[in-house]
């Protein structure tokens, strides 16, 4: 009990120095009312729950993809986030719908991904609506991804192949956790929450260079020996891919919350410092697809790698102490600015009717460069439930 009360007052006093700094500079409803009507358009253009939405082509058609895709999730999991912000029925039905369409990923055990996939729908529509449909899938899918960990290499593996190397681990792997720790959480197994610090505290170890940036592909062995440290979707295999950055934040922010230890924080604080201190970060704080990209100021931005930053360090500035904490949620707030802005966020029937313009997917691999990306929408949903938390709901 004792603990409890510390923590709201905790959150208490966050609120009100908050309150010191800040207005709320984002109108959280007026994006929302916009969201609603580009999602019943694009629920409309996907009649078919077997091909879940993912991009919109510069050629005016759009990407979609089926179920096994990293992506499935997101389009779900985003219905849930417009539910729970306008409370109407007809986004709870679609909700269901959408995440129901992926329930037999629970079987995959080919991906690291079933986080993506599967607890961001099953997982929000479980904490919004207490749907006893919903557990069994997420635990089976629970048990899925922890089929590969392998206690010999001590992570979860990425993918099965990798330039001929059969261990390969990404930084992105750090956001598939959180699905991880639900499960022990609610099904009591531990082995989820144990295999999930094992991992982190091995990325934690291995990931991440001096200057606090991490790599993007690590070519684990037996033994746990990594052989070799290269990129997949970044500028070059010593830069600091700006979406890779992103996800590293944004799961050791949520291992710290998961866990209380204090190095996870303390890595966090690292990334993010690492973050927002780059000299290439531009003003508008939306940044660069990779962060040592050879053309700068002449590349492409990455909104969607702004999306899960400012949700990062949103989370991120309640947690640190009054110094870290004006400056974190200063920079997550500007971020959510330029995406609410016309120069990221699309009108009524353009994009797609995607909320977020101007991401990049794979741009090494000349794939979903400068288009919107189911991923970013869903992490901009987030971002705005968070902010309005935070200001709007004091």
């Amino acid at each position: 009990m004792n603990k409890m009360k510390t923590k709201l007052l905790t959150i208490f006093m966050f609120l009100i120095s908050l309150n010191a700094f800040t207005q709320g500079k984002i109108d959280v409803k007026k994006q929302f009312e916009l969201a609603t009507a580009q999602y019943e358009l694009l629920l409309k253009a996907h009649p078919d729950t077997n091909k879940t939405p993912q991009s919109f082509k510069p050629d005016g058609t759009y990407s979609d993809r089926p179920t096994e895709w990293w992506c499935s999730g997101f389009f779900g999991g985003s219905l849930w986030y417009l539910y729970e912000y306008t409370k109407e029925e007809k986004w709870k039905d679609a909700a269901h719908l959408w995440t129901m369409a992926v329930q037999s990923e629970q079987y995959n055990t080919r991906t690291h991904d079933l986080g993506f996939m599967l607890y961001c729908p099953f997982g929000n529509g479980y904490r919004l609506t207490k749907n006893p449909a919903y557990p069994p899938i997420m635990l089976k899918g629970a048990e899925s991804l922890s089929t590969r960990f392998d206690p010999e290499v001590g992570v979860i593996k990425s993918w099965d192949n990798f330039k001929g190397h059969t261990y390969p681990v990404i930084i992105d792997n750090m956001m598939n956790l959180e699905f991880l720790f639900w499960a022990t959480k609610f099904g009591g197994n531990k082995k989820y929450y144990d295999l999930s610090v094992k991992h982190a505290d091995a990325t934690l170890k291995n990931h991440y260079r001096k200057d606090n940036s991490s790599y993007h592909v690590l070519l684990y062995e037996k033994g746990g020996k990594v052989s070799k440290k290269v990129t997949h979707q970044g500028a070059a295999d010593e830069s600091a891919w700006a979406r890779g950055q992103a996800w590293g934040l944004y799961g050791y922010v949520v291992m710290y919350r998961e866990t209380q230890n204090k190095k996870y924080l303390k890595q966090a604080i690292k990334i993010a410092d690492f973050i927002i201190n780059h000299p290439n970060l531009p003003a508008d704080k939306v940044p660069y697809w990779d962060f040592n990209a050879p053309k700068i100021p002449n590349e492409e931005r990455d909104a969607s790698a702004a999306a899960i930053t400012s949700n990062a360090l949103m989370e991120l500035s309640t947690y640190v102490k009054k110094d870290k904490q004006k400056n974190y949620f200063e920079v997550a707030e500007q971020m959510l600015v330029s995406l609410s802005s016309p120069a990221y966020r699309a009108e009524l029937n353009e994009n797609g009717n995607f909320l977020i313009k101007h991401c990049v997917g794979h741009k090494p691999g000349n794939s979903e460069i400068d288009v919107p990306l189911v991923y970013a929408d869903y992490y901009y949903l987030e971002a705005l439930l968070r902010y309005d938390t935070l200001i709007n709901k004091k």
